[in-house]
């Protein structure tokens, strides 16, 4: 028995499917932490999933036609011989996960580099332009509008204008501070390479577009999250509202934004945690989810 229907069904349903289901789930808001991670469980199995579903596409399963190549064979592409070459499907087999996988890597590892090239040139011009302000563990520049933003990574920055400083509330300012570190501290820029690494790779499917857009936001409420630890949600609220029309480089985490209106709504409306059952259930999917294609290719009883 071939797994490669099972493999295909399961990652169209993972890709096209599942996206929409949970982008209407209200619990993803409550819990960002664990919606981010789940999204990116997803990503995984789809990786896990097409990987799989293309090996065991272009092995035999009981006869060589049941393959890829039997079935090329079969629309009419001639092969040397007459017939598919049982090591051209071998080769084929490994060919094409270790494809994907490999295209996976590289674009990881090029948006990485390309982002830490940009953060660099920009945090030597924050450096040579603004001022250090040990009082507030930031860069201050001169800027007219109130804005925020950190450059994460290697030598971190938290760049704050001096507009911000000025018009900002003590405790306003601090919990735009302490959203930034919330940045830098959970190594943000990180999840934010591995979505945008797969975009890159599955541009046209939904799962790549939400979770890319979806984990930006959820990311955003984490940092809130650690800053309404310490700060009130009122202040948050009102210096998120008075940066939100700033404009911050493309690679660094702002506090504004254009999903300020959404996380201002979240931060000022009712904050009831998720109930533990279902953090718990959600926490065991995140973790299985990835497992899921594995199953499908070596189900039990398979000889």
């Amino acid at each position: 028995m071939n797994a490669a229907p099972v493999l295909v069904s399961y990652t169209a349903a993972v890709g096209f499917v599942v996206p929409r289901l949970l982008l209407r789930a209200a619990w993803p808001h409550g819990c960002p932490a664990l919606a981010a991670a789940v999204w990116h469980a997803l990503l995984v199995s789809f990786s896990i999933g097409a990987a799989l579903a293309a090996y065991n596409l272009a092995v035999p399963a009981e006869h060589l036609e049941a393959g890829l190549l039997g079935l090329l064979h079969s629309c009419g592409l001639q092969f040397r011989g007459g017939e598919p070459d049982p090591h051209t499907a071998d080769q084929l087999a490994v060919a094409l996960p270790a494809a994907l996988g490999t295209a996976l890597v590289v674009s990881f590892a090029l948006h990485v580099v390309r982002a830490r090239r940009v953060r660099t040139r920009h945090r030597e011009a924050v450096d040579l332009v603004g001022r250090r302000s040990a009082r507030l563990g930031a860069t201050v520049l001169p800027y007219g509008i109130p804005a925020a933003y950190c450059l994460p990574g290697h030598r971190p920055r938290i760049v704050i204008s001096d507009a911000a400083v000025r018009e900002l509330t003590p405790e306003q300012l601090g919990a735009v501070l302490e959203h930034e570190r919330g940045h830098i501290a959970g190594r943000h820029h990180l999840v934010l390479a591995a979505v945008q690494a797969f975009h890159s790779v599955f541009r046209l499917l939904p799962l790549a577009r939400h979770a890319r857009e979806q984990t930006a936001l959820l990311l955003e409420m984490v940092a809130d999250d650690r800053a309404l630890r310490r700060h009130s949600s009122e202040a948050l609220a009102t210096a998120m509202y008075e940066m939100a029309a700033a404009r911050t480089p493309k690679d660094a985490f702002a506090a504004g934004g254009h999903m300020v209106v959404i996380r201002v709504k979240r931060v000022l409306g009712p904050r009831k945690p998720p109930h533990p059952a279902l953090w718990s259930f959600v926490a065991v999917v995140a973790v299985a989810v990835p497992l899921l294609p594995l199953l499908a290719a070596c189900p039990p009883g398979l000889n």
